[in-house]
């Protein structure tokens, strides 16, 4: 299994807001390294079973230009939700900004939102079948 990701953020603080104060993840871990100027900062949404994401602060330059750009445009996580209209719903009333309006499709109902550093995410409800 894949049981983390780093994900490339401008700022700690401004990413544990958006995670944790609109999307609903829990913070995991928030432990300050101050030798290392660093930050274990691990979040995950609510429920188990999931991959946790570990926010890593862009260090230098390089990591910079990564910043909500680690896929190349695409979408690049997926967050799934066993109640589509519920958290669309949420989220929108959250100021969560959609570039892709709700749409079903044979694997599931799909939105897609971007973070604020510019990551592409689909918010996706699988069909009730596909758990069978």
């Amino acid at each position: 299994r894949i049981a983390r990701l780093a994900l490339v953020v401008s700022d700690y603080d401004r990413a544990l807001a958006f995670y944790v104060g609109v999307l609903g993840f829990r913070c995991l871990e928030d432990t300050a390294y101050p030798e290392e100027d660093k930050r274990w900062v691990v979040v995950a949404p609510p429920g188990t079973g999931g991959a946790e994401l570990v926010l890593a602060q862009a260090r230098d330059a390089r990591q910079r230009t990564r910043v909500g750009d680690q896929a190349g445009g695409r979408v690049f996580l997926f967050l799934e939700t066993d109640d589509f209209e519920r958290d669309h719903r949420r989220y929108s009333e959250a100021g969560v900004e959609f570039v892709r309006e709700p749409k079903r499709f044979p694997y599931g109902t799909v939105a897609v939102f971007r973070d604020p550093f510019g990551n592409l995410w689909d918010l996706i409800e699988p069909p009730v079948d596909a758990a069978e």
